[in-house]
């Protein structure tokens, strides 16, 4: 299986301070799964470039965009990823908000999506490190299940 992170921050992306969000996802994704072949980029908010970014990614099974999702006027994950797929997977996202509302109630404020193209999944995940970090644990369990269903097997 192969995973994409793409951290979305325009600060990050002009070097002002380290990611530590995609970082912490891949960790917590890997203390539960060691099978994944990673890649991953930086790039600043806005909706091409994490529309291009999410292009330059094709092969991986899952996507995961982790900042832009909020209410900001720079926050335009959600809009390239809905440009970007060809459907949507609205269960990963109301569950990832539901999780999120029972840690803190700004998770009120998340714009994020679910989606695919083809067999692929893209997930946006919080900017923050903690918000991050739950969502990885929450994906994790459901990685395999989604790519075999993606590809057409049974339950």
């Amino acid at each position: 299986m192969t995973i994409a992170v793409i951290t979305v921050s325009d600060r990050a992306s002009r070097g002002e301070y380290e990611d530590r969000s995609g970082p912490a996802i891949i960790e917590t994704i890997k203390s539960m799964i060691a099978d994944i072949q990673w890649e991953t980029e930086v790039v600043p908010d806005g909706a091409q470039s994490v529309y291009d970014a999410l292009c330059r990614h094709p092969h991986a099974d899952w996507i995961i965009t982790t900042g832009g999702t909020g209410p900001s006027p720079r926050d335009q994950t959600p809009e390239a990823t809905m440009r970007y797929c060809d459907r949507t997977v609205p269960g990963l996202a109301e569950y990832f908000r539901a999780r999120s509302l029972e840690q803190t109630p700004y998770a009120v404020f998340s714009r994020g999506i679910a989606g695919m193209k083809g067999t692929q999944y893209v997930v946006n995940f919080p900017g923050s490190v903690a918000g991050a970090s739950l969502h990885a644990a929450l994906l994790a369990p459901l990685l395999e299940h989604g790519v075999l269903m993606a590809r057409g097997h049974g339950h």
